[in-house]
């Protein structure tokens, strides 16, 4: 009989965490769904871009706000449920007939599990697949729509390329200028009366020109130029430099295609720091030899400045910004999924204070801490990026803070 009644407890508890996990999902969803929506209006909606294929769009970038909302709603939900059941005296019914605080945290553990796992499977196997849905489909929406990218009347950089156009009109551009620099180091200017956009079907994008005119000179020799005119041009620009707010980085792919990434760029990290480092050396003997002999003047100076430019630039490949993202990003992909379960003694002990409005105080709470930890999170994220920070410490500060915090608060009513 006490082993069916506490099975009965476990799928109450249980149940109820569920609900309130899920209308607090909606919350959190929708907040961040309408942040999409007005970020996607700014580019898409306001160009006259169809409503369906912005609705596929929005539909791509599901998992990535499923898996943000999903910790914080686990984190609220939690609080709401065990607040509830405080402030109806539940829990003191529970506690006059036999049952602890156990009976409490382990419904919360297992609804803890379940939504972590789903947290990580959005974040880690459908963002990845969504961003490379939503990457093609916006490249199809760019060749029908050149002023997503290419705006009327603006002035656009992409890496070496500056591209000045004037009105758009009919999927196409009116009087466009073009200034780029070649990989010989030619600099060139390309005037053109129109110009459209064309799928090159190898991931490119192509400019189709139409009554060119070029002109390219080499940078330090200005005597020498050439130039030339055409009815029609086509100038190619790689995918990743004209969608580049599109392009598939660190936090876009799967945890095992950034740990491989990362792998990759240590050994080459590893393999230009062991250049440097014979560089520094081979420096400092150098100078060394060059002082025993009595050496001084400018040709001291000269041999000081190198070996502090060798030892510089050793300090930057070892502190690689690059790999400190991706580092980083690694250790995000676990540490938010996962922040549900470090969420579980926190929200449960601070659940049982309330006596009166258990669901309210618990809902406020939850936004607190879901700020603070929001906040932490940034700060660690930054700190590891620019200051050097280690990446794991960085992403798994919050995480660990919350479960101290929990564990303390959760000592004295487990041990009743």
């Amino acid at each position: 009989m006490e082993r069916r009644f506490a099975r009965i407890i476990f799928f109450y508890i249980t149940k109820e965490t569920l609900f309130a996990y899920f209308v607090c999902f909606l919350f959190f969803f929708s907040i961040f769904f309408v942040n999409q929506i007005l970020y996607l209006a700014n580019d898409v909606l306001s160009l006259g871009v169809p409503l369906n294929e912005v609705a596929l769009l929005l539909f791509f970038s599901f998992p990535a706000i499923v898996a943000l909302a999903s910790p914080f709603a686990f984190l609220t939900g939690t609080l709401m449920t065990t607040g509830r059941l405080g402030s109806d005296n539940e829990i003191l019914v529970l506690s006059g007939t036999g049952f602890s605080y156990r009976s409490v945290f382990m419904p919360a553990l297992f609804v803890g599990i379940l939504v972590s796992l789903f947290s990580f499977i959005a974040n880690d196997v459908l963002l990845p697949l969504g961003t490379v849905q939503f990457s093609r489909l916006y490249q199809r929406i760019l060749y029908s729509n050149p002023a997503l990218e290419l705006e009327a009347n603006s002035i656009k950089r992409f890496k070496d390329t500056l591209v000045v156009t004037g009105p758009v009109e009919d999927k196409a551009i009116k009087d466009i200028l073009i200034m780029d620099r070649t990989a010989d180091g030619e600099r060139r200017l390309i005037l053109a009366n129109s110009a459209s956009l064309r799928d090159t079907k190898d991931g490119n994008i192509s400019i189709e020109l139409a009554d060119a005119f070029v002109h390219s000179g080499k940078e330090n020799v200005r005597e020498a130029y050439d130039y030339m005119s055409a009815l029609s041009l086509q100038y190619i620009v790689p995918q990743n430099d004209i969608i580049q707010e599109y392009s598939i980085g660190p936090r876009e792919m799967s945890s095992v295609d950034v740990k491989n990434e990362i792998r990759q760029k240590e050994t080459v990290i590893n393999n230009t720091l062991q250049i440097e480092k014979m560089r520094l050396v081979q420096s400092s003997l150098k100078l060394e030899a060059f002082l025993r002999a009595g050496g001084g003047g400018q040709d001291r100076s000269m041999l000081g400045a190198e070996q502090e430019g060798v030892s510089r630039a050793v300090h930057e490949i070892e502190n690689d910004r690059g790999l400190s993202i991706y580092r980083l990003e690694y250790y995000k992909k676990f540490a938010i999924p996962f922040a549900a379960l470090f969420f579980v003694l926190l929200s449960v002990s601070l659940g049982l204070l309330a006596k009166r409005s258990g669901q309210t105080i618990g809902f406020l709470f939850g936004m607190i801490i879901a700020a603070l930890y929001w906040s932490a999170l940034l700060i660690g994220q930054s700190f590891g990026t620019d200051q050097g920070f280690s990446p794991f410490w960085s992403m798994w500060f919050p995480n660990i803070a919350a479960l101290a915090a929990g564990c303390i608060m959760a000592a004295k009513k487990l041990l009743a």
